[in-house]
């Protein structure tokens, strides 16, 4: 059993942890607002993806879709439902 893959596995999790509570304490010293609005982004991406999976709606993903998704959230993903239900997107 070869360890090299196995520590190489154990420094990128070590890394990916540590930038994680950096990115936190980040978070956390901005405020409010950049944690509502890392919340809004989240939202934004996860509705998209229901949209997506259901069979209603196939809203195509690229960077454009995916920064209305990320700025706009909900509301944002709501109006490309609707631009797309009216055939402009």
């Amino acid at each position: 059993m070869d360890l090299v893959p196995i520590l190489a596995i154990i420094v990128m999790g070590l890394i990916v942890l540590i930038l994680g509570v950096f990115g936190i304490r980040l978070l956390l010293k901005i405020g409010k607002k950049g944690i509502m609005l890392a919340f809004n982004m989240i939202l934004g991406f996860v509705f998209l993806y229901l949209v997506n999976s259901t069979s209603l709606v196939e809203i195509p993903v690229n960077v454009l879709t995916l920064l209305v998704a990320g700025f706009g959230g909900i509301i944002g993903v709501g109006i490309m439902v609707i631009t797309h239900g009216l055939g402009l997107f």
